[in-house]
């Protein structure tokens, strides 16, 4: 009979007293697994989506990690906005010129590059905006660019796809500027369907409502990103909202020349005298109604095609589409802000010089996801995971005095059959190692039955890891640490056999056999 066999009897033969600490040490190897492959999950998660096809972040000046955690997870709030000039320091001249012919602002801006522009040549620059909820979830201002230029997946390859809809446009006949796309989560928790329309909360999940609305066009495909928990809009739909314009303080002298421009034409119209009563009242066609108001920089103006009764059906959906354009006025350059800037680098060997030179600046810094993610990690996650491997090490250890315990125990009735087997020939190393044997049974069986228990919730909880975290576990799925588990748990495991091993060398034949 092997003495592997002959342990393995014994550890039948107290059969409680091995399940016990057997289960013990299980369940301390468990807690250890499962601290690892939360770790590694957690890791994974945020070095993964630190990445989705642009290597740096500009944003105002403060704190990167902020920057990031903001930007990228829309997990922080905003640390300032950046002028809508700092944007378009990374564009070439002639989308330059393009902006301010659409909005309005210096002409000096439409004159050069921007300052950063041959760094990107080849890449992108995509403008961020942020401060809105949709319920807990973030909105985000941003372009349709974002869709189309933007990727994911572990390779950072794959595009953004759509399960319901599209993305949205610049300007739709529709829907105006305000169309909105949904992350899968979004979509799922706050109950919404395409072509329902939201509307954004000012500051927080339970700030005041905007008046204006967003109808949803999309929604996207779950990609384990946090862009799976937010709400994307128009950009320019963003800026109309009010409060999203940026006051802009106007000279005291212009004041006063239009408030004397205003009381000439006053005085010059009052002097006018219509001809007929009906031709002064009665508007003609396609004439604007004199009704018009302003909200932080946005002008409504109602045209008659929307108010007139006498427009017959066929083109009223015409009509329609024509007003919507005309119903809001985009604001000017100087009223425009951004929360960041996705910045990817046409060739990545200019990144750093690009980096250094914005940092450089008074006003932006630009900030390196992976980089700030691998600092979090360090700085805060890591001390996490060693105290808590801390912990589950002290629970091992406090199994493996529970394998002493029940060992050496059970050595005051196991004397005489010990003595037995020395009268019959055995040596005081075969004992001991009977001894030590049974130890790494109790160890190796602890190991496996707490690796599977940890495997096995990770496996029931796979789902809601994944809708969390984007991160896909499996049954097999293990961190880098945990093939140190085993040698660990071994090496406690002689260490808790040495006392009894230790008293069973040492037992005397003679006495044990006359008792």
């Amino acid at each position: 009979m092997s003495l592997i066999h002959i342990a393995w009897r014994n550890f039948c033969h107290r059969a409680l007293s091995s399940f016990l600490t057997t289960f013990s040490l299980a369940l301390g190897v468990g807690l250890v697994v499962l601290v690892l492959s939360i770790y590694g999950v957690i890791s994974e998660a945020f070095t993964r989506n630190a990445s989705v096809g642009y290597n740096l972040v500009v944003g105002p000046k403060g704190s990167p990690l902020q920057l990031t955690l903001n930007s990228v997870f829309y997990l922080s709030q905003p640390i300032e906005n950046l002028p809508y000039t700092e944007y378009m320091e990374f564009l070439p001249k002639d989308e330059r010129a393009s902006m301010v012919s659409r909005f309005g602002g210096d002409p000096k801006l439409a004159e050069r590059d921007g300052r950063y522009a041959p760094y990107i040549a080849g890449g992108f620059a995509i403008p961020l905006a942020l401060g809105d909820y949709f319920g807990e979830f973030r909105v985000v201002g941003t372009t349709p660019e974002f869709f189309t230029k933007l990727k994911h997946g572990p390779n950072v390859d794959e595009d953004f796809t759509f399960s319901q809809g599209r993305a949205f446009s610049n300007f739709s006949p529709e829907n105006s500027y305000f169309e909105a796309v949904v992350g899968a989560r979004v979509a799922k928790e706050m109950n919404v369907v395409l072509g329902e329309k939201f509307y954004p909360t000012h500051g927080d999940p339970s700030g005041h409502g905007h008046a204006l609305g967003f109808t949803i066009v999309g929604i996207l495909d779950p990609t384990g990103t946090p862009n799976d928990r937010a709400a994307f809009v128009n950009l320019e739909g963003f800026y109309l909202m009010d409060g999203h314009a940026k006051p802009i303080e106007r000279d005291p002298e212009e004041d006063r020349e239009d408030v004397l421009d205003e009381a000439v034409d006053a005085e010059e119209s009052n002097e006018e005298q219509p001809e007929t009563e009906s031709e002064s009242d009665a508007p003609t066609t396609g004439s604007i109604v004199p009704e018009i108001t302003e909200s932080n920089g946005v002008r409504l103006v109602q045209t008659e095609s929307n108010t007139s009764d006498s427009v017959s059906d066929s083109t009223n959906g015409t009509s329609e589409g024509q007003s919507s354009d005309q119903e809001f006025r985009l604001i000017s350059i100087p009223e425009r802000e951004v929360t960041s800037i996705l910045i990817r680098n046409g060739n990545i060997m200019f990144a750093p010089g690009m980096q250094n030179a914005i940092n450089e600046g008074i006003r932006a810094q630009a900030a390196a996801p992976i980089g700030e993610i691998n600092k979090l990690m360090n700085l805060i996650v890591g001390p996490l995971l060693t105290a808590l491997l801390a912990i589950t090490g002290i629970t091992c250890a406090v199994a493996a005095v529970g394998i002493l315990v029940s060992i050496y125990n059970s050595m005051n009735d196991r004397r005489r059959d010990i003595a037995i087997m020395r009268a019959l020939g055995a040596r005081r190393t075969t004992v001991t190692s009977i001894i030590i044997f049974e130890s790494f049974q109790v160890a190796l069986i602890g190991t496996i039955a707490g690796w599977l228990l940890a495997h096995t919730a990770i496996v029931l909880y796979s789902g809601k890891i994944e809708e969390q975290t984007g991160v896909q576990v499996g049954f097999f799925t293990t961190s880098n640490y945990e093939i140190l588990v085993l040698p660990l748990v071994l090496g406690l495991a002689l260490i808790a056999a040495l006392l009894p091993a230790w008293a069973a060398y040492r037992t005397d034949v003679g006495s044990n056999l006359s008792a």
